[in-house]
């Protein structure tokens, strides 16, 4: 008997204690760590890198032309794998809802609905693509754990620095407003300031050192303005970097105090981890 089928005879989870069909259902797709569950999440995750190749080269007009008919029933034999995995995960679910609502439940609905909107005579097809998002349950599947925790402090990092990032974009922003109706003022039509709108454009893009040059000043005047842009740029792209940088270091350096200094009774030694059965300076046996 499976890990799995003891610890839920064990904790009684199957009705009146037994292992029901549902409850290895849900074992297989829910559990990471029976040879089943693994097979399964293995399967899944190919399935999903297929479903994106697919997908992917039906945009390329030479190969839908001639393997059209392939791409087309390949996409519908997954899609319909995918809907009848998101059915039994939805039947074996302890807590539906939470599941509905959580991000792997959005992700796991959201990419089966392009497919099915295609018969509503919508090019929805491409959207897909959103699939590739289901690929961040390698990290549970491979318990690569560390990246979790890194993917955390991310997160953690950009929420901090949300207040100083939304003041500088309202600056940016307000500042491509002042340069756009300066340039359309200093431009003519004829270089491609033809609005304001179209001069704010003109100025985001140069301002964030894209240059598509699909809009340039002609004038001398209109000239020195871009170069004094094109300078301010760099600075706009080292404020955010810099802003967000030392909020990861701030967070980095909250969860390293957060951590509890664990010590040898014996010879005083810090650092263990917690984990540890045994001192690794003397020996000894921890408690």
């Amino acid at each position: 008997m499976s890990q799995g089928k003891q610890n839920l005879k064990k904790n009684g989870n199957g009705s009146n204690g037994k292992y029901t069909l549902k409850d290895i259902i849900g074992d297989i797709i829910f559990r990471h760590d029976t040879p089943e569950s693994k097979a399964f999440d293995v399967v899944l995750l190919v399935m999903i890198v297929l479903s994106i190749i697919v997908v992917m080269l039906e945009s390329v007009e030479a190969l839908d032309r001639r393997f059209h008919t392939l791409f087309w029933a390949l996409e519908w034999i997954l899609t319909i794998l995918f809907t009848i995995e998101y059915a039994l995960r939805l039947y074996t679910a302890d807590r539906r809802w939470a599941y509905v609502r959580s991000f792997y439940g959005i992700i796991d609905l959201v990419s089966i609905i392009p497919t099915y909107l295609t018969l509503f005579a919508l090019s929805t097809q491409y959207l897909a693509t959103v699939r590739i998002l289901r690929l961040l349950r390698i990290f549970r599947i491979f318990k690569l754990t560390q990246f979790l925790g890194e993917s955390r402090q991310l997160v953690s990092a950009l929420k901090a620095s949300r207040p100083k990032i939304t003041v500088f974009l309202v600056t940016v922003l307000s500042c491509s407003v002042v340069i756009g109706a300066i340039m359309y003022m200093v431009e003519s039509d004829e270089a491609g300031f033809t609005s304001i709108p179209r001069s704010i454009y003109w100025a985001i893009v140069t301002l964030t050192t894209v240059g598509y040059g699909d809009i340039a000043p002609q004038t001398t005047l209109g000239q020195f303005f871009a170069a004094l842009v094109m300078i301010m740029g760099y600075g706009v792209i080292a404020v955010p970097t810099g802003i967000v940088t030392a909020e990861i270091a701030n967070t980095a350096r909250a969860e390293i105090e957060k951590q509890e200094i664990i010590s040898c009774p014996f010879c005083d030694t810090d650092g263990l981890d917690e984990g540890d059965n045994y001192c690794r300076h003397c020996g000894s046996e921890l408690d």
